[in-house]
């Protein structure tokens, strides 16, 4: 690619995700194989710009043409339908409706250094109190967390041996997509999610017959006993502060042997990338107090809390892994 194509490249990129974002939001995906006409009347939409959505999916390879008929492509399949058990549509439904117009105070946020949730929605308290002002809110964010844990927690489990632990808690385990693939992997292993009350009645239809959920508040609430305690994407949304208390926690409930599993997207260690992680990092300054880290990063604050013994390996997924012993 030449240097200019780099910068045309980037130039178009939001315009490509945007076309995806409005094909999920309008229920494209879910209504195909569709003519053209019946799809415009369907979604009360004009017929001409409406098919320059659908060529635009289609040049993506998110859709197939034939004459005037719509079809998805194994693609949008997999990913962009409600009822695939590998579904994205929830993260594509909350990059639309929230992380687009939150990024769109990127500037403000480099300027100021805090999130965007006030300026862009007018929303105060919690950060993650906008996920659950309506049942809806609610269900596509954790349908977000859940299509990417499907995608990743497999590999997660499997990348140390866990077998020696008895008792794994995942704090914050959202639809309990890691609990049930450890479970899965680790006959012996039983497994549970402690969360909030809102996210436990959601997890109720995913999490597998193996997954005991928990209700409570891991910041306030005293930990349910564990040998093994599991963090997904849970310390990057956080304070350095917040950090150390919750780290600092889970040590002192552990036994003597007991084990954290982390899974965070890792940042080289020069922070030169990937590319992922360092937008996620972006990402995580838009909308919530953290970041991503290094490995020496999360090794620093794992010893700092006592723990003694900290491994870390990129995994290939969308997270990565860290086990930390005490």
């Amino acid at each position: 690619m030449t240097d200019e194509n780099i910068v045309v490249d980037l130039i178009e990129a939001f315009r490509r995700s945007k076309c995806m974002f409005t094909a999920a939001s309008l229920g494209v995906f879910e209504r195909t194989p569709c003519t053209l006409q019946d799809l415009a009347a369907e979604l009360s939409a004009n017929a001409d710009s409406l098919e320059r959505l659908l060529d635009g999916c289609a040049s993506l390879g998110l859709l197939w043409r034939e004459g005037d008929t719509f079809s998805n492509t194994d693609v949008s399949e997999a990913y962009l339908t409600r009822s695939s058990p590998v579904t994205l549509l929830g993260y594509v439904l909350y990059s639309d409706r929230v992380l687009y117009h939150l990024w769109g105070n990127l500037g403000d946020a480099v300027k100021e250094g805090t999130h965007r949730w006030k300026q862009t929605f007018d929303v105060d308290g919690p950060i993650f109190s906008h996920f659950f002002q309506t049942p809806e809110a609610k269900e596509i964010f954790l349908l977000g967390m859940h299509g990417f844990g499907m995608l990743s927690s497999p590999e997660i489990v499997e990348t140390f041996d866990l077998s020696d632990f008895r008792r794994l808690v995942d704090l914050g385990g959202a639809t309990g997509h890691l609990a049930s693939a450890a479970a899965a992997k680790y006959p012996l292993l039983s497994a549970a999610v402690f969360d909030l009350q809102p996210v436990i009645e959601t997890a109720k239809r995913f999490a597998g017959e193996r997954v005991e959920l928990i209700a409570g508040d891991f910041f306030t609430d005293p930990l349910p006993a564990a040998d093994l305690y599991v963090l997904g994407r849970i310390l990057h949304d956080w304070s350095e502060g917040k950090v150390r208390a919750l780290l600092g926690k889970i040590h002192a409930s552990l036994p003597r042997g007991g084990g954290l599993l982390i899974a965070e997207k890792l940042l080289w260690h020069d922070r030169s990338g990937p590319v992922s992680t360092t937008m996620q990092s972006l990402n995580m300054l838009c909308c919530t107090e953290g970041k991503e880290r290094t490995l020496h990063e999360y090794e620093a604050l794992l010893r700092e809390a006592g723990f003694t013994s900290v491994k870390g390996k990129f995994t290939g997924v969308h997270v990565d892994a860290i086990l930390a012993r005490k």
